[in-house]
Formats: structure tokens, C-alpha cells, sequence
């Protein structure tokens, strides 16, 4: 690189306009996301009731970082694929992601958070802070209904976070075979909307943990809908009593979770699977779907 130049380069004149080469780069950025993501919490608001749930113990003279700054930089970074809090550390003077959160993209002393700052942050949650911020996504996804939905479904699911190194409330999990957490994501299975999720440890969680959770957010439903009819759906890992007697007990609520087959089950369900399984043989065949109230085949 010894013949290498920092001066800009001339080229004759194309079209009248002056032609030249610099390689300075300028303030280059190569993800438009954050722009992007910025007008699309300017309609929704999600950030600022993201911010309120969080009791911020900063003393103020020394914060350089607002919190709401804080979170939107997060927030727009896992977005844009950068889910590591030590991300901020190449990301904290790009351009955009400074005008994503409202900086100037170009003066220095504008600069985002670095991964540092995001690590204090994360420790400085407390269990209550994670409670409201899980309420303050019910509220978001309440507030996204113009009027009360008749019927909403409740999609219950566990996924597996993998986790690395000393952890705190990480577990080994051999159904997934590694350390992780097991946090519980609450989706609208009609709309596909993201309802909330519980941060929970990599144990398998018993009935008495699920119902728990989950009548607390049909609580904070029930209160800005109270005749909506609610659908709890989800796999064998939610077909336990607890949730079961939690619909059972309420009349505008119904649950469909699957089952594990057994020597009891399997039998008792074969007349039912025969007929869906000639059912769906006559479909695939060109034949036509029976009318309400006939049986499928004599």
C-alpha cells in the first residue's frame, strides 16, 4: 500500500460535470433500517410506553443517555440484526442509527450508547421493570384494535434462548440439549400479532406457572374487552389441569391444546381419525366435501 494516496483523483469532464475520486468515504452507513423503524414508532408509540414501564435509578446530572434513547437504539439494532448488546460498540457512531434516534448523524459528541452502557442497563432491570414492560405489550397490542375483537385466539408457546456462560437463572435443557431460558411468547393466532412474552428460566414450567401467567394477561384483556371470547390454543406442553380449569371456570373462554397419545387416548380418538383420514382421502381423490349435519361416507 505504499503507493496509496489520501488525495482526491481528477478525470476529465463527462457531460460538463466535474469527475473526481476521494476515498476519505465520508459518513457511510450500509443500514436504512433505523429510519425506517423510527416513523413507524412515531405511529405507534411503542418505545415511549416501553420507556414508562421502566423505573430509571440513574442519577440525573450524570446520564449521558437518555433512556429513551437507550431503548430505541437497542430496540432498532436487534431489528436490524445486531441482537448483541456489544454490537453498539461498531454501531454507536453510524449515521443513521444516530438519526434513527434523533441525533445528528455527523458531530461526534452526538454518539450512541457502547456496549458498556447496555450491559448496566441490562442488570439495572429489576423483576418489576420486567413485569410492566410484559404489561406495556398487552397494552400495545390492546391499543392496536380500533374497537373490541369478537374473538381473539391466544397461541401459547415456549422457545428455547440459548445462553452462555454463568448466567443467572440459565438451565440445561435436555429436551433442547444446552444451556438456556425458556421464555413463554403469547401471539394473536388471527392476526399474528405479538401479544406479550414472560422471561422465565430454562426449566420446564410446571401448569401452576403457566395458568398464572396467563390469567394475568387475560386480566389486563378482560379489562378493555370484556366480551370478547377468548381462544387459549397451544401443543401437549399446555394441556395441563391449571389451564384447563382456568377456561372451564370462565364461560367466554374455550382452549384447544393438543395431546399426547396413550393407551387410553389413542383408542378413544381412532373413530374420530378414521373419519378424517376417509375424509381427506376423498378430498385428495377429486370427491366433494360433505354438507353440515351428514355423515362423510355411509
Amino acid at each position: 500500500m505504499s503507493q496509496s494516496t489520501p488525495e482526491q483523483l481528477r478525470f476529465p469532464p463527462v457531460a460538463g460535470l466535474t469527475v473526481r475520486a476521494a476515498f476519505d468515504g465520508g459518513a457511510l452507513s450500509s443500514d436504512f433500517g433505523p429510519l425506517i423503524l423510527r416513523g413507524v414508532d412515531q405511529q405507534i408509540g411503542l418505545i415511549d410506553r416501553l420507556v414508562q414501564a421502566v423505573d430509571d435509578q440513574r442519577h440525573p446530572p450524570y446520564i449521558a443517555h437518555p433512556l429513551r434513547d437507550l431503548f430505541a437504539q437497542r430496540i432498532f439494532q436487534i431489528a436490524c440484526g445486531y441482537p448483541d448488546g456489544n454490537d453498539a460498540n461498531a454501531l454507536h457512531t453510524d449515521p443513521l442509527f444516530k438519526l434513527g434516534v434523533n441525533r445528528h448523524p455527523l458531530a461526534q459528541a452526538m454518539d450512541l450508547a457502547s456496549g458498556p452502557t447496555f450491559s448496566r442497563l441490562e442488570n439495572a432491570v429489576s423483576t418489576k421493570d420486567l413485569y410492566r414492560l410484559a404489561r406495556a405489550f398487552v397494552d400495545q397490542f390492546i391499543a392496536s384494535y380500533p374497537q373490541p375483537p369478537t374473538v381473539i385466539v391466544l397461541d401459547l408457546d415456549h422457545s428455547e434462548d440459548p445462553t452462555h456462560g454463568q448466567q443467572e437463572f440459565s438451565f440445561y435443557n435436555p429436551y433442547y440439549g444446552h444451556h438456556c431460558y425458556l421464555p413463554l411468547f403469547l401471539f394473536e393466532g388471527l392476526s399474528g400479532q405479538f401479544i406479550t412474552a414472560a422471561l422465565r428460566p430454562g426449566k420446564r414450567p410446571t401448569g401452576a406457572e403457566n395458568a398464572m401467567i396467563v390469567q394475568r394477561v387475560i386480566k389486563r384483556l378482560r379489562a378493555a374487552w370484556p366480551q370478547t371470547r377468548i381462544i387459549l390454543r397451544g401443543d401437549a406442553h399446555f394441556a395441563n389441569p391449571e389451564l384447563m380449569q382456568l377456561a372451564v371456570d370462565n364461560p367466554a373462554i374455550d382452549f384447544l391444546f393438543g395431546l399426547a397419545g396413550n393407551r387410553v387416548l389413542s383408542p378413544l380418538a381412532e373413530p374420530f381419525l378414521a373419519a378424517h383420514r376417509c375424509l381427506e382421502h376423498a378430498c385428495r381423490a377429486g370427491g366433494t366435501l360433505p354438507t353440515p349435519g351428514r355423515r362423510p361416507f355411509g
